[in-house]
């Protein structure tokens, strides 16, 4: 009687199996065909920088600074596709990024705890340029990966406080995601990682009169950014 269980379990578990893997209607069987085409994108992301500390004493103090933490921000963009072969395509996708970095200084002395806390908004408009490597089309699910470069502008660069970012930054653009194919468009969640190459501290800093501020600029050496993004994709 066992047996005869155990038999009808593995019958069982065989047909479940076999009617998982039958192959189902596909929604836009043609749509990965076009040469070109369009989309948008929305997500969110966090925006982070590598810090490089001095270690120099101005006027008796030495200060280091970190990130204290991730700040969310808002992206919004455009997409434009270029069909290369049934596995690769080349895509440009200009994003403005809305957000901010939080800088903390801590000043290096025993007997105080003395900390300095400032705020960068940085609002970029970059510019992507990835190739997009797509995996075997299995229903209405195909995985993807990406990889590329990119440039960015800073447009919310504003003189006058401690800290001051350079304009103009370049990097490397790494992606993973996966096209779902919805009757009428397709929806591709993404996750991405950029990793700036460009160090965006500006030290020269004439802006700056305030004797008491520019302690805190020469207390760090070099700055390069990083982001992670969640985005969505509409195509």
């Amino acid at each position: 009687m066992r047996r005869l269980h155990y038999i009808l379990y593995l019958l069982i578990l065989g047909s479940a199996l076999a009617m998982a893997q039958k192959e189902k209607v596909k929604n836009q069987p043609y749509a990965d065909q076009k040469w070109f085409h369009l989309g948008f994108h929305v997500g969110i992301h966090a925006q982070d920088l590598i810090l490089s500390n001095t270690g120099l004493e101005t006027d008796g103090e030495i200060w280091f600074a970190e990130i204290p933490g991730y700040s969310p921000g808002f992206s919004v963009g455009v997409i434009g596709d270029v069909y290369l072969n049934p596995y690769f395509n080349l895509r440009l996708t200009p994003t403005i990024n809305f957000g901010d970095r939080k800088f903390m200084f801590r000043r290096w002395d025993i007997e105080t705890d003395e900390t300095f806390s400032t705020t960068v908004r940085s609002n970029y408009l970059t510019f992507p340029l990835t190739v997009k490597y797509s995996a075997f089309r299995v229903n209405n699910y195909r995985p993807y990966i990406s990889g590329g470069i990119y440039t960015a502008f800073d447009l919310g660069r504003k003189k006058g406080n401690p800290i001051l970012l350079k304009g103009t930054d370049f990097g490397l653009e790494f992606g993973l995601g996966c096209d779902i194919y919805l009757p009428y468009f397709k929806l591709c969640p993404e996750l991405k990682f950029s990793f700036g190459l460009v160090n965006l501290l500006e030290k020269d800093r004439p802006d700056i009169t305030d004797p008491t501020i520019i302690k805190y600029p020469n207390a760090l050496s070099r700055a390069t950014s990083r982001m992670v993004s969640l985005i969505f994709n509409f195509e």
